[in-house]
């Protein structure tokens, strides 16, 4: 099992933590992250994007002009595409883009996710995350004590609106609580902090 250090909001080192080798040692499976990002994005498209194809665009019932004899191309509609207010080539419908993923392969994957975080030095251990009010500048503070630049995720063992608040008007920092932990989560951002508690729930449920 692993040993990670951990630390508090002011980027102490308060003590170890032991990790869970069958969470957070899974081997690497690239291509089952790729199909949970996949699936994920695809269940975020609502598919209501809607345009008139020529059967449907109002009017055009009458040629323009006669076939021959005007020198000009030969048209049957003004509401052809090729016309201003005309139809639209291959119109898109409203459309179902959701993906199903097995239930066994959204755990590896996400398992697969935090190990390789785990594994690259991207993921970091806090002992609790707590403000006292919902302030940008404390988690401003947090984050520059432990030195996230890049875009990162924290993941609490409970909702904190206070925390969500005082993150939210952060471009790179986000919250969410492992209830809502997923794969996509874990790969778009660079930098992963657990609270101490969730590291906890997310053994109790893995492994």
């Amino acid at each position: 099992m692993a040993n990670v250090k951990m630390y508090n909001m002011k980027g102490e080192e308060v003590g170890t933590l032991e990790l869970n080798d069958k969470v957070f040692g899974v081997e690497y499976n690239e291509p089952l992250i790729h199909q949970a990002v996949v699936t994920y994005l695809a269940n975020q498209r609502q598919g209501t994007k809607s345009a008139l194809t020529r059967t449907e665009v109002r009017g055009g019932g009458v040629k323009p002009w006669r076939q021959k004899g005007t020198g000009r191309a030969r048209q049957g509609s003004i509401r052809a595409p090729q016309w201003t207010k005309g139809g639209v080539v291959f119109a898109p419908k409203p459309r179902d883009f959701s993906k199903k993923m097995n239930t066994a392969a959204k755990r590896g994957a996400l398992l697969s996710a935090l190990s390789k975080k785990l594994a690259d030095g991207e993921l970091f251990v806090v002992n609790e995350l707590t403000v006292s009010a919902p302030k940008t500048k404390e988690m401003e503070a947090f984050r520059k004590a432990l030195h996230f630049e890049k875009r990162t995720v924290v993941v609490m063992d409970e909702p904190d609106e206070n925390v969500i608040l005082a993150a939210r008007n952060l471009p790179t920092l986000s919250t969410i609580s492992v209830d809502e932990i997923n794969t996509y989560e874990i790969v778009a951002n660079a930098v992963v902090v657990l609270t101490a508690g969730s590291v906890k729930k997310l053994e109790e449920v893995y492994a």
